[in-house]
């Protein structure tokens, strides 16, 4: 289904980023999921035989808004560096530690957000001057003139760092799931992306798509 909404994109954005939101309902968030360990691991372990066209492709989205990837990486090319370098995916609870997986595995920055923590309808836009949001790791994530989503209390999450304020806990219900894909981004991947995303969010957390939003 689509839901149209309650959720938009701006104009300037419309030819530089094709989105992908998920709404979530009825999730149970476990701290930890057992399913998960081997499911990642497989992931890290295939990282090394990934093609390199999506985190380019990534990296152009960022530059046609004037954001230099190498200084601001998006989440995506985070995690696959994170792993080529020795680490693993991070495990912070079951519905964050699913979207790390399809993040790396797609190879395309996700947002993961809390819908009790949200209010009113919800907008992908370029940051304005001087708005900012605290980060999950307490520092103050800068905006302006980035790709962010906001709601009617302001800016909440980028492609590269989600905030505080929306951030998925084990007492998460109802989520929003993004998929900040660029605009190269055939709409038949995305749709095969968000229903791969919604299946592993079905199988480890439970609950339910109710609408979704594709470009």
């Amino acid at each position: 289904m689509t839901a149209t909404t309650g959720f938009s994109v701006a104009p300037a954005l419309t030819a530089i980023v094709r989105a992908g939101v998920l709404w979530w309902d009825g999730a149970l968030v476990a701290e930890h999921a057992g399913e998960l360990d081997a499911l990642l691991t497989e992931a890290e372990e295939r990282v090394p035989t990934l093609p390199p066209e999506a985190p380019a492709a990534v990296r152009t989205m960022y530059k046609r808004v004037g954001i230099d990837p190498t200084k601001t990486r998006p989440s995506s090319e985070a995690l696959l560096r994170r792993i080529r370098k020795g680490g693993a995916i991070p495990r912070i609870n079951a519905m964050v530690d699913v979207i790390n997986w399809c993040s790396v595995e797609f190879q395309l920055p996700y947002g993961l957000y809390d819908r009790a923590r949200m209010r009113g309808a919800v907008a992908l836009r370029l940051g304005s001057e001087g708005e900012e949001y605290a980060g999950i790791r307490k520092d103050t994530v800068h905006v302006a003139g980035r790709i962010t989503v906001a709601d009617d209390e302001g800016p909440f999450g980028n492609p590269t760092s989600d905030s505080a304020r929306t951030m998925v806990t084990p007492a998460t219900v109802d989520a929003l799931v993004m998929i900040y894909a660029p605009a190269v981004t055939p709409s038949a991947r995305l749709i095969q992306v968000l229903d791969a995303t919604g299946a592993r969010l079905a199988r480890i957390c439970g609950g339910r798509e109710t609408a979704r939003w594709q470009a």
